[in-house]
């Protein structure tokens, strides 16, 4: 089977896995195919008519399709392009006569690759192992755009400019590799720049001579928040994978992502490349052609009409207990299994079954009165295999003690965890292909009820409930109250919901964090300690947090350690004045000092003199510009100053820092610490200005 492909003067190169290396197969013939329906007076026989003159089709003749999941088929016209850039130019052109809505397209905006295997029937799972040669040149030369410092594998490799082409290229020659795992995209087009002002001609990363810009670079806005996507290249023959745009990689390694490539049919360098969401989109796309079901470009679902009352209650979300802000003791937390994927596999939560009009007398999502048809759904049979394989992996991973079998296993579960994470989300997300906001507002009031069910179940069997969220409760002894077994509880809360409630885990404390404004639990902040292990959990705090110093993290974990231990606010003050200390005597290493932020704007951009906007003035100097949603890396030096003075970048050599600062983030994460216990930053600061003299006990364990 091939696991890449490349399009190279309009034929498809097919490269496989062989004993002997990669092999290479040419297809010539191939034409992407994009379809048209008609509405209102649209006339597909006139369009046809003008198709088959055009020069960028090939072939324009009607079909029976269905143009969705509920539909008959139906005439639409097939329309066979010449090349990959003529399908949106076609279609848009398409899209562009009539009336709006009066053509509308289908199957158009698919990833190259994708494409092939889809309309080919190919699959893009690799039969052989392949092999993986990490590529890494340090930011400032790729900026400089001269090379000398490259790491290749475990190698090091530091020369000239042309040493360094000599030994990239000597390396891809012995390993021969299937996969180019780079730090990131812009190594290709700088080695190629290099090479071609050194005047090696025959310099080649991929199997065969060039390479290919798939994509710019381009910034988006997602919940809020602002993300880069970098600059996509292709290689001929082989995979290039970049780190810093490979989430589904980073998070779940080349075996879960070779797993969703057989879900999906996107070959790896898509997969690797692509978003949750764009994963999920593929295997429902590959789920809705099986059924004989066009893909639309653009989602022009309307919302069905709803009641004041309906309203009102669609639009709770997810349902959550408010956490009991302070340190419990003895504490234990049960997991619904995949609730939310559960959820539409056991309540058939499709977007063509809910709200059916052959049961519209019917009430079945709970609270809101909307209907699920009995037929079976896409959507479920879309998921219930990913739960299927999730409890069998995670099933097995319980069971061996092969390292290499773990790491394959835990790829895989992975993999599947963050696409079934993002299903319930996608379903209210207005640009999904198949999604629908009734599915989104169903799988929320079912979640509903069975949390509340289940608190009914447990506070009546003598555990209360300290907090609760989406799919996790964490409960504790009612003193004076007798208590039925938790394990027995799971049972019967499975059998009645129909979706299996785990025992995740006892802490022999669990501490929930109040917000800064009130004495309520912040809903994602806690931290405990983990019965019979030297372990600990910590959800939200400072130490989990990526924007926080190494240093800080450090020192946090240290202070809940002494928490443990002690039980006292005044020993971990102790503890914390050997932190500030360390941090005033100038001793801590800058690197571990580094903080990281993701910017949303371009330095020009800012009305006021951040450190972000210290820190990209500072890199825009250096020819290290950043983009909105890119990450920049420094130290603060002297928070007092208003000029890119301020910090210092993380390659830069740094002889000093900003204890000032640092010592507020210190504070600002001891707080999270002894807050649940009732200590407040003024508490702290009062006991750390008393202080005089350390205690022994201050020392116990200390680095």
């Amino acid at each position: 089977m091939p696991f890449t492909f490349d399009y190279l003067d309009g034929d498809v190169l097919e490269w496989s896995v062989t004993p002997d290396g990669a092999e290479c197969s040419r297809n010539a013939s191939y034409e992407p195919t994009i379809y048209v329906s008609a509405h209102g007076d649209g006339d597909l026989a006139d369009v046809s008519a003008v198709l088959r003159r055009h020069p960028d089709v090939s072939l324009a003749h009607l079909a029976e399709e269905r143009i969705g999941f509920k539909d008959d088929p139906e005439p639409v016209l097939r329309v066979d392009v010449v090349d990959l850039d003529a399908v949106t130019a076609v279609a848009h052109e398409i899209r562009g006569w009539g009336r709006p809505g009066e053509y509308r397209c289908y199957n158009v905006d698919f990833g190259r690759e994708f494409r092939y295997c889809l309309e080919e029937g190919v699959s893009p799972v690799p039969t052989g192992d392949l092999t993986i040669l990490p590529v890494s040149v340090p930011e400032p030369q790729l900026a400089d755009g001269r090379i000398t410092t490259v790491e290749l594998g475990d190698e090091t490799v530091e020369g000239t400019q042309a040493e360094v082409l000599e030994a990239v290229a000597g390396r891809l020659d012995d390993d021969d590799p299937d996969v180019l795992l780079v730090n990131t995209g812009e190594v290709v087009p700088t080695l190629y720049g290099q090479a071609d002002r050194l005047g090696e001609r025959g310099f080649q990363l991929g199997r065969l001579p060039g390479w290919q810009r798939l994509a710019g670079e381009s910034t988006y806005a997602s919940d809020d928040r602002v993300g880069h996507s970098p600059a996509r290249y292709n290689l001929p023959g082989r995979v290039i994978v970049d780190r810093s745009n490979a989430f589904l990689w980073n998070h779940a390694n080349v075996h879960g992502c070779l797993y969703l490539v057989e879900r999906s049919g996107k070959p790896l360098q898509e997969v690797a490349r692509s978003s949750i969401g764009t994963v999920l989109t593929a295997i429902q796309i590959r789920e809705a052609r099986k059924r004989g079901v066009l893909v639309p470009w653009d989602s022009w679902r309307h919302e069905q009409f709803k009641t004041m009352r309906q309203l009102h209650e669609a639009d709770r979300g997810g349902f959550t207990f408010a956490p009991k802000a302070g340190l419990h003791e003895e504490v234990h937390e049960l997991d619904f299994s995949s609730l939310y994927p559960n959820i539409i596999v056991t309540r058939n939560v499709s977007p063509e079954r809910i709200r059916c009009d052959c049961h519209a007398d019917r009430e079945d999502v709970p609270g809101l009165g909307y209907s699920i048809c009995d037929e079976p759904g896409y959507l479920p049979e879309v998921l219930r295999p990913l739960v299927r394989d999730r409890d069998g992996f995670k099933a097995e991973l319980e069971e061996t003690d092969d390292p290499e079998r773990r790491t394959v296993l835990e790829g895989r579960s992975n993999a599947i965890k963050w696409i079934l994470v993002s299903c319930f989300g996608y379903q209210g997300f207005s640009n999904a292909k198949f999604g629908r906001i009734e599915c989104h507002e169903a799988i929320n009031a079912f979640a509903r009820e069975i949390l509340l069910d289940s608190k009914e179940i447990f506070e009546s069997n003598g555990w209360e409930i300290v907090h609760g969220i989406v799919d996790s409760v964490w409960v504790r002894r009612i003193e004076g109250e007798a208590q039925t077994p938790l394990c027995e509880l799971a049972e019967r809360i499975t059998g009645e919901v129909g979706i299996r409630l785990e025992y995740e885990a006892e802490y022999d404390w669990l501490a929930f964090v109040p917000t800064r404004e009130g004495d309520a639990g912040a809903l994602t902040k806690y931290f405990g300690k983990v019965a019979g292990e030297d372990e600990y959990t910590y959800r939200g705090i400072e130490c989990r947090q990526r924007s926080t110093p190494a240093f800080v993290e450090r020192a946090q974990k240290d202070l809940i350690r002494v928490l443990d231990t002690h039980r006292e606010p005044e020993a971990v003050c102790d503890r914390l004045e050997l932190w500030v200390e360390r941090l005033r005597r100038g001793t801590v290493d800058p690197t571990d000092l580094l903080v990281d932020n993701r910017v949303s704007k371009r330095v020009d951009e800012y009305s006021r003199y951040t450190r972000n906007a210290a820190a990209l003035e500072r890199a825009d100097g250096q020819g290290l510009s950043r983009r909105p949603g890119e990450t920049v890396s420094y130290v603060v030096v002297d928070d007092e100053k208003r000029s890119r003075d301020r910090v210092a970048l993380a390659h830069e050599t740094i002889s000093e820092y900003d204890a000032d600062f640092y010592e507020t983030l210190l504070l600002r994460a001891a707080t999270s610490v002894l807050s649940p216990v009732g200590w407040r930053r003024s508490a702290i600061e009062s006991a750390l200005a008393d202080s005089r003299d350390s205690t022994l006990s201050a020392f116990e364990g200390w680095e």
